[in-house]
C-alpha cells in the first residue's frame, strides 16, 4: 500500500498493540492512519505513533468491508481441506510486514489426517520470524481460527516451532521481491 489513508472511527474498537500483542481500545472519533489492509485484518498508526491490529470483524469500523475469500474448493475430503488450508493461510498476515506467513515461508508442515467421512484433523507446524515475537500467538490464533472455520475441519493444531529457525531465505522469490531483498 502505497499511499496512506486517514480514518476517523465511527464506534470503539478493539486492537492489539504491535509488536508486543497487548490489548487495548481505540475510541470512536479517534484518527487513525491505514498501514495496512491484508488478509482480514488492518494495521493502523494511532496519532501517539503506535501501530495496532483491527480485527477484519470490525472493519466497519474504519469504513471498510470484511474480506470473503472466494477461491476455497467445496469437498471435504483430506486433499481438498489441505488445499484449503494452504489458501486461508495466504490471508494470515504479520501485522509489521506486508507478506503472507506462507511467502514468508513460516509454515513448515500443513497435515490433514481423515477421521471420518468429511471429517479431517489438520496439524500444522509454524515458526515466527522471531522466537520471542509478542505477535506469534495472535498469528497462530489466526491461522487456527482462518482452518476451524474450513468445510470438512473437524480439529485443529498449531504448533510453533523454533526449529530450524526462520531466516529470510524461507521466504518465496515473491516475498523477497515484494520486501525489495531480491
Amino acid at each position: 500500500m502505497a499511499e496512506r489513508e486517514t480514518i476517523v472511527l465511527t464506534r470503539d474498537v478493539n486492537v492489539i498493540t504491535v509488536p508486543d500483542g497487548n490489548h487495548g481500545t481505540l475510541n470512536e472519533g479517534e484518527e487513525v492512519t491505514l498501514h495496512q489492509s491484508l488478509g482480514n485484518n488492518f494495521t493502523v498508526i494511532t496519532p501517539y505513533g503506535h501501530m495496532v491490529r483491527i480485527d477484519g470483524a470490525d472493519a466497519d469500523a474504519l469504513g471498510k468491508e470484511e474480506h470473503q475469500l472466494h477461491t476455497l474448493v467445496e469437498e471435504d475430503d483430506a486433499k481438498a481441506v489441505e488445499k484449503n488450508c494452504w489458501e486461508v493461510m495466504k490471508t494470515v498476515y504479520d501485522p509489521e510486514i506486508p507478506v503472507n506467513i506462507v511467502d514468508l515461508g513460516l509454515i513448515y508442515e500443513c497435515n490433514v489426517e481423515p477421521i471420518e467421512a468429511g471429517k479431517n484433523a489438520v496439524h500444522i507446524k509454524m515458526t515466527l520470524t522471531a522466537p520471542g515475537c509478542g505477535m506469534g500467538p495472535m498469528i497462530q490464533s489466526d491461522v487456527e481460527k482462518s482452518i476451524r472455520g474450513l468445510a470438512g475441519v473437524d480439529s485443529v493444531n498449531v504448533e510453533i516451532v523454533l526449529d530450524p529457525p526462520w531466516s529470510r531465505e524461507m521466504m518465496s522469490e515473491v516475498a523477497q521481491v515484494q520486501l525489495g531483498l531480491f
